[in-house]
Parts: C-alpha cells; sequence; structure tokens
C-alpha cells in the first residue's frame, strides 16, 4: 500500500514540460503588462500577449497528454 502512495502521477519529463509551460503563461502576461500607460502603439502587448498565453496553455495540454516511452 505504501507503495502506490508514494508514486507520482506523472514523470519527471512531463513536469519539466509543465514548468515551460508555466514560464510561458507568466511571460505572456507580463507582455500584456507591458504596454499599461504607454503611449505609443499600444496593441502589440495586446496582441502579442494573447498569443504567448495560448501557446503555454497547449504546452500544458501537451504535458498532461505527453507518455514517455518506457525502456
Amino acid at each position: 500500500m505504501s507503495d502506490t502512495k508514494n508514486k507520482l502521477v506523472f514523470e519527471k519529463v512531463n513536469y519539466i514540460i509543465m514548468v515551460v509551460g508555466v514560464l510561458f503563461l507568466a511571460l505572456g502576461f507580463y507582455v500584456m503588462t507591458m504596454d499599461v500607460g504607454a503611449n505609443e502603439d499600444w496593441t502589440d502587448g495586446i496582441t502579442v500577449g494573447p498569443i504567448i498565453i495560448f501557446i503555454g496553455f497547449l504546452v500544458e495540454f501537451g504535458a498532461i497528454l505527453y507518455k514517455p516511452k518506457k525502456q
């Protein structure tokens, strides 16, 4: 019973991919906040930020579905 208690749900590779996805999400939110109060072309953060966030969610989804090959 203790053997199943200590087993992780995902492999190490999945967690690394998840961290990359979280970094993409954080970067996207940061890009969106950079244009707040800017006088010049304010559409850059509003356009690029959500695209980066969408990529982050795709990476997270891929991390959940990724199944490493057993050796």
